[in-house]
């Protein structure tokens, strides 16, 4: 089985790999030389995904995977396409940009060839697939769906960091535009993937046929959107929370000891590439779920709210010297893509305060290439604010940060017996 993979970024080159991995003959196309140039050295083009640097020290030498910026030599031929491209969100419309991805599109279809099955894992507005692909698709190359070649929705499920462990437990999901096009989806993917054992599940894990496109598009924002909206009331009951004097953390815990309460944590932020964009994706094709507006548009508040919490308590931050910890959208993960860092930097500098960053992931380069000044732990501070936990930052005490006033620990990840003496608030109160 030949297999080309579209995109070969965080989650696009796992998946190569996987495929790979699985006997398939994958080649990988991407427009990004450099990407291209370490994949074929057998080198991670990014840090941080667990097995992948040992499979592509196999699997490049032994010919199993390859990449290319040419088109014309990855797409001709291939039993299957898989398109990975990113998909973006206007800031100020929320409206989906497909620009990279129409591009992408158009470029496969000038080479696709009859008996190709076409599936996209980038997730999508409801509709995409069937509405936007399909004709564009068919223009270019010349060719009719479910004729000449199957086009279906099949998308990724996964968390950068564990993409190989999140394949084998999550079920994959597949809906086409035919049944024709579904079968040869499940077929495909069954070959490719390998699955855990799952007795909590209705039915074996494995490929799911959710029956057509739009219901896997949806399947995908419902999940994803659920977790956005149920964050967003956890940190609405939090504002509540420290306005009453009450322990959310407390609360949460109690509520989800019965099976029927599964409330999240409450935080500065939600980054990352997934929970801040596809809910705007579903609101593109449903602006009257006004649940889904509203959880959003609380979220994206949170850095802001706790800058009016810390000066709350330290009054006027014009002048301070103020460090936000973490500059990733979250622990472990070094990855700013919509992190909460950009708002709370932006906030604070507003106020006037002088910040400084610090992340134990990013090299004092990096963080000046992002536009911020770094911040090393033992300098002067005024107030810190820990926007990502990152584990390094549980042991934080007042003497890694001397002179702090007030430590706003955006995400409950500090020891409190550590600050006993010193200003320290959560979102919600908590310990």
């Amino acid at each position: 089985m030949r297999v080309a993979v579209v995109a070969l970024g965080k989650i696009g080159l796992p998946l190569a790999a996987q495929f790979a991995d699985a006997g398939a003959e994958v080649v990988g196309v991407d427009t990004n030389p450099r990407t291209v140039d370490l994949v074929n050295a057998a080198t991670e083009p990014f840090p941080g995904e667990a097995q992948l640097a040992e499979k592509l020290a196999r699997l490049v030498p032994a010919g199993r995977l390859q990449a290319t910026t040419s088109y014309a030599q990855a797409i001709p031929g291939a039993d299957a396409v898989v398109v990975v491209v990113p998909l973006f969100v206007d800031d100020a419309t929320w409206q989906p940009d497909f620009t990279w991805m129409e591009s992408a599109t158009r470029s496969l279809a000038e080479h696709l060839t009859p008996g190709t099955l076409v599936s996209y894992e980038t997730t999508l507005p409801v509709g995409t697939t069937r509405t936007r692909w399909k004709p564009l698709i068919e223009e270019v190359s010349g060719l009719r769906e479910g004729t000449d070649f199957h086009l279906v929705f099949s998308p990724e499920r996964v968390l950068t960091g564990r993409v190989f462990a999140d394949l084998r437990r999550y079920p994959k999901l597949v809906g086409g535009l035919s049944d024709a096009g579904t079968a040869r989806a499940v077929e495909l993917y069954s070959q490719l993937l390998a699955f855990d054992e799952r007795p909590d599940l209705p039915r074996a894990n494995g490929v799911w046929d959710m029956g057509t496109a739009e219901a896997a598009e949806m399947a995908k924002l419902a999940e994803t959107t659920y977790r956005d909206v149920n964050i967003g009331l956890a940190n609405q009951f939090a504002v509540f929370a420290d306005r009453a004097g009450i322990d959310i953390y407390r609360v949460i815990e109690a509520c989800n000891s019965q099976p029927y309460s599964h409330l999240h944590r409450p935080g500065i932020a939600v980054g990352g590439h997934c929970i801040p964009v596809y809910p705007r994706l579903y609101l593109s094709t449903d602006p009257d779920a006004t649940v889904v507006r509203a959880a959003r548009q609380h979220n994206a508040g949170m850095p802001g709210y706790a800058v009016e919490r810390a000066a709350e308590v330290l009054g006027d931050l014009t002048g301070l010297r103020a460090v936000v910890l973490g500059a990733a959208y979250r622990g472990r993960v070094k990855e700013t893509a919509f992190s909460g860092v950009f708002a709370t930097v932006e906030t604070l500098a507003a106020r006037g305060a002088r910040v400084t960053v610090h992340d134990p992931m990013y090299a004092d380069a990096e963080l000046t290439g992002l536009g911020w000044e770094p911040y090393h732990l033992g300098e002067e501070v005024d107030l810190a604010i820990v926007q990502a936990d990152h584990p390094q930052y549980a042991d934080l005490a007042p003497s890694d940060l001397p002179g702090v006033r007030l430590l706003y620990d955006g995400r409950a990840v500090t020891d409190p017996a550590r600050w006993a003496g010193v200003p320290r608030l959560t979102v919600g109160g908590g310990a």
